[in-house]
């Protein structure tokens, strides 16, 4: 099959959940066989407007971002334009959509009329903007406000309707989609997000990759990466690190990752009085993510809202740490199925700061219980989740 991927990231730099996804899908196609493209914008920091990565091609449309009309303007004349271009060399089979902008261009093409269409959905585009910028005060800012929140939901709307198959990687993702848009069940699959098994693995040597990190030997290493932005319920856990290390005093929280909440994170840590106990490691490059998962005693989840499936916990799982998460998204379904007892009550700091404690306690008093508990979490993720399992139920619902 031609297979035609259409987003609004790239793939040839991946930084996020919804970029982990495309790239693991778009190859892992291309090397059984298929010829696969990638249709997106063109971002900061992409030298051309093509690109082959791990042999599949990523083409890229320029984009205005003067301002908001501009944006949404040259998205769609020039995503279309693209669009035809490449159906005319390449007569695609089908075209599996992963974001709404880029989506929408590509629907008003006539040429994409009568070519079978996918959307894939890590969440939705008009929560994702309102959870990044908080409801303005003043009817001058609020006016542009739900005016940018009704064009994502008209566009998502859109992409969603044209689309013959829907692909959501979580129960709570589908519920979410049929309560705002009101799609059909019968139009949902769910095909849950994999890992790579041969780049996330246990340590052998945890005390060695403990010191080439610089981490300490001895602490009781909490670790989490996540970008430093609200939503993620950073402040709650280093609220509750705070009450943890009274109990547990050689508790370390290693924090990674980027965003404008940095600066007021650091002050918390300081105000609070746990500076020492608390490492911001800040953005963690792709090499060397495996072995801060691996290092780790606990992985912690603090997540607030919008979990839609969550990579990480499976990166961590597959690594062999056991996750703490709060019950927000898929965090829940995931967890669940491997134990419950792994779930916060709630997102609250005091909720995370019992669980930590009482996991911390437990596998302090017996290592050997870690080191069934990193087993499980492994075989667990080996059993139920992989790249190449994801891809093979796609690659079935392409055909």
């Amino acid at each position: 099959m031609n297979i035609l991927f259409v987003s609004d990231v790239s793939i040839a730099n991946v930084i996020g959940g919804a970029e982990r996804v495309l790239f693991e899908q778009s190859t892992l196609l291309q090397k059984r066989g298929h010829g696969v493209h990638v249709l997106t914008r063109k971002l900061q920091g992409h030298k051309s407007d093509h690109q082959v990565v791990q042999g599949v091609n990523e083409w890229r449309y320029d984009i205005d971002q003067s301002n908001s009309f501009s944006y949404i303007k040259s998205t769609l004349v020039n995503c279309k334009k693209l669009f035809k271009s490449l159906q005319n060399q390449y007569s695609f089979n089908c075209i599996n959509f992963h974001q709404p902008f880029s989506a929408f261009g590509v629907i008003r093409s006539s040429a994409s009329h009568k070519i079978k269409k996918i959307y894939t959905c890590h969440s939705l585009s008009f929560e994702e903007f309102q959870s990044r910028n908080p409801r303005p005060n003043g009817i001058v800012k609020t006016i542009p406000y739900f005016l940018n929140t009704w064009a994502r939901k008209f566009i998502e709307r859109r992409a969603l309707n044209k689309s013959d198959w829907i692909v959501v990687l979580s129960r709570f993702t589908e519920e979410k989609l049929q309560r705002a848009y009101n799609i059909p069940a019968g139009k949902i699959t769910i095909i849950p997000g994999g890992v790579d098994l041969e780049r996330f693995y246990p340590a052998t040597d945890r005390k060695n990759i403990r010191q080439q990190l610089n981490i300490p030997q001895e602490e009781m290493i909490l670790f989490t990466v996540r970008n430093l932005v609200s939503r993620m319920g950073l402040k709650n856990l280093i609220y509750a690190v705070k009450d943890v290390v009274k109990t547990v005093p050689d508790a370390c929280l290693v924090l990674g990752g980027e965003g404008p909440l940095k600066n007021d994170l650091i002050s918390l840590t300081k105000e609070l009085g746990i500076e020492n106990h608390v490492r911001f490691a800040g953005f963690i490059p792709e090499e060397l993510l495996p072995d801060y998962y691996r290092m780790a005693d606990i992985f912690v989840l603090p997540t607030l809202e919008l979990e839609g499936f969550g990579l990480i916990t499976l990166e961590a799982l597959a690594s062999g740490v056991p996750v703490l998460g709060t019950p927000v998204g898929g965090t829940v379904e995931i967890l669940n199925r491997l134990d419950s007892q792994y779930l916060f009550k709630d997102t609250k700091p005091e909720s995370m700061a019992e669980l930590i404690i009482e996991t911390c306690q437990k596998f302090r008093n017996n290592p050997r219980l870690w080191q069934d508990a990193s087993s499980r979490c492994r075989l667990f993720v080996e059993e139920n989740y992989s790249w190449e399992n994801n891809v093979r139920s796609l690659e079935n619902l392409l055909k």
